[in-house]
């Protein structure tokens, strides 16, 4: 693979989000699935590995930690505070939003344990506490890279706006967001921003949360706890619309000799050179196939039937519910 600019970082063009090896999809897969996907992912040229406090309630910090140490040097480390769990008397974790600097330091410190590292390279905000203004948040981040426990800052989820603001205070390094063919959000004003401001985009959930892989035909399957039974595009009936989609879709992958789930990380290659896909999977050969679509080449004509056979307004459903929409900063398309 290329290496793609992330700062003073060059990183794969292709890097893996660690997420669903401990959070969101279900059952994890077991402690030594797990170890064997990221060291299969390191020996495949994967040079930055992107977690978070949230993801497992410290859980994904904490094998990540224990199995990339020893190769530390070898790749870029990304993590995110400002959005963790709280146990309460009842003993259940929930997930709590908080952006002000005592709490940052606070999350950057418990990271740096979990991750068995004295330095996180890459250290995202990641979520914009709207309690807080985001110069606070940002400036103790910089704090934080001013004492060397982390090397550059980012932002999740936060409009262009946001993202001036908060360059003022602070150089943003990277600015991480849901982005596919089926979440075109970032397309309204933040990747034109990022590109400006050079500052890198790392597209998380490229694959549409599976859609795009044509992994998923039947909702009802889905575990109880997995993220994607809230989310509006899940819903059985606008779901069941979403599937219409995926013939002509499929048709489009085999015309450019790729497989769907390819097709979908070629296409966000192709949108930029300051675009890095972070796909997550738990199967080694899912990981190979997702990064060999950095081979794939594109033709203008076939990109362009693509994005007008699947786009915001072929999709039927909202990406998230109202409780998640409120709690993150993008830019929205009319009449969402």
């Amino acid at each position: 693979m290329k290496p793609r600019r992330i700062g003073a970082f060059a990183v794969s063009e292709i890097s893996l989000g660690c997420m669903n090896l401990s959070h969101a999809y279900g059952t994890p897969p077991p402690a030594e699935d797990a170890e064997r996907l990221l060291l299969a992912a390191l020996d495949a040229g994967v040079t930055m590995f992107d977690t978070a406090a949230l993801y497992g309630f410290g859980a994904n910090e904490t094998l990540v930690g224990r199995v990339m140490k020893p190769h530390r040097r070898k790749f870029t480390l990304a993590s995110k505070g400002g959005l963790g769990g709280v146990t309460g008397d009842d003993g259940v974790a929930r997930r709590v939003i908080d952006g002000r600097p005592e709490s940052l330091v606070r999350n950057c410190e418990d990271s740096l344990r979990r991750l068995q590292t004295e330095v996180i390279d890459l250290y995202y905000l990641h979520r914009w506490d709207k309690k807080v203004p985001v110069e606070e948040s940002v400036g103790a981040l910089g704090r934080l890279v001013e004492q060397g426990k982390v090397r550059t800052i980012g932002l999740s989820e936060v409009s262009a706006a946001t993202i001036c603001k908060a360059h003022a205070e602070h150089p943003i390094t990277a600015v991480q967001t849901e982005y596919s063919l089926w979440t075109r959000n970032p397309e309204i004003a933040v990747l034109d921003t990022c590109r400006e401001l050079g500052i890198a985009f790392v597209a998380f959930s490229p694959v549409a949360r599976g859609f795009l892989c044509d992994a998923l035909h039947d909702v009802a399957a889905l575990e109880a706890k997995d993220i994607r039974r809230g989310m509006p595009r899940f819903e059985p009936a606008n779901y069941a619309a979403n599937l219409e989609l995926l013939a002509g879709y499929k048709a489009l992958a085999r015309e450019a000799g790729c497989t769907p789930a390819q097709l979908a990380l070629a296409w966000l290659l192709h949108k930029g050179e300051h675009i890095i896909p972070i796909p997550g999977t738990t199967r080694v050969d899912h990981l190979h196939e997702d990064i060999a679509a950095a081979g794939v080449k594109l033709p203008p004509g076939l990109l362009a039937r693509l994005e007008a056979h699947i786009n915001h307004d072929t999709v039927r459903g909202n990406r998230y519910n109202a409780q998640a929409r409120s709690e993150v900063d993008t830019e929205e398309f009319p009449g969402d």
